[in-house]
């Protein structure tokens, strides 16, 4: 008989590739997966695995069980919901949450679920929206708050099941007032998030769309120094509105400015479909929509 625990690593090695990777995101030892690993496989009676330079990776027969593993966990999951749901505990709900949303959604959230969930704990990390999902799908978190940006898919993980909450619009931030058209800016310096970031190239597809390649001197994932930067003058950017969290970007000595067509990105939540019928989860994803059409939230 298998072992879930052990059925949990090797799906975890599936996913994140490194037995190092494993042992932090579960905050083993390396040489813990190994042993515990090391085990499956007599368990098993076939080998799972097999050296490949520095690393491991799995065999044909470790990558069958690694899916079985997938079910195996997801059917757990399942069963820890209905039971839950039968007689509702005090579990903890693990929330990843992009910065703009931590900042402006989940405050209000939180509030809604101390009145009608004083139990319930919640716990937030702000994680960006790639790592979020990927955590989500891995387990690390209960529900995730994401983006989309236009024309930038997302990659859609097997078992996650996305919820719509809404759209925030994406425009102009300069403190020296609107210039009209975008490519009027292709002398500025700009600040951008990070490479790698949906943010970032969706900023820099905007900006080579409009005719020229940004200056991105200033390379930063806190929005609210993007904000500084560009009420310095020292800087211009392109920021969602949902940063403003119901107060006048002129109070920050920025302009705003829309983009042509007036483009949004999709603000959604994740979740995985096994743990759906979690009520702690299903509380705090309501408290969530709810916080975020509460016109507060949004500089409309």
């Amino acid at each position: 008989m298998f072992e879930l625990r052990r059925l949990r690593l090797l799906h975890e090695l599936a996913q994140r590739g490194t037995l190092a990777a494993v042992a932090e995101a579960l905050s083993y030892s390396p040489s813990t997966i190994s042993q515990q690993l090391a085990q499956l496989e007599r368990d098993a009676g076939v080998p799972l695995l097999v050296p490949e330079g520095r690393r491991v990776r799995l065999t044909e027969h470790g990558a069958a069980l690694a899916a079985h593993a997938a079910r195996a966990l997801e059917a757990d999951e399942q069963i820890r919901a209905e039971l839950e749901a039968l007689q509702p505990g005090i579990a903890p709900v693990r929330v990843a949450v992009l910065q703009t949303a931590a900042r402006t959604v989940m405050p209000a959230a939180l509030t809604l679920l101390a009145e009608r969930a004083p139990r319930l704990r919640v716990e937030l990390a702000e994680v960006p929206p790639e790592e979020g999902l990927f955590e989500l799908a891995a387990r690390g978190f209960d529900l995730a708050i994401a983006e989309q940006y236009p024309g930038l898919t997302r990659e859609h993980r097997s078992g996650l099941e996305r919820r719509t909450l809404g759209t925030d619009p994406i425009r102009i931030a300069d403190a020296r007032g609107g210039r009209g058209e975008l490519s009027m800016l292709a002398d500025r310096a700009w600040v951008m998030e990070p490479r790698g970031t949906a943010a970032r190239e969706w900023a820099v597809q905007q900006c080579r769309a409009a005719g020229f390649e940004p200056d991105v001197r200033f390379e930063l994932a806190d929005l609210a120094a993007h904000v500084q930067l560009i009420a310095a003058g020292h800087a211009v950017g392109l920021l969602p509105d949902l940063l403003w969290a119901g107060r006048r970007p002129q109070a920050d000595g920025i302009a705003l400015t829309d983009l042509p067509g007036s483009p949004v990105r999709e603000i959604f939540t994740a979740e995985r479909r096994a743990a759906a019928p979690c009520p702690g989860i299903r509380l705090v994803r309501e408290a969530i929509a709810e916080a975020f059409a509460r016109p507060a939230t949004l500089n409309a």
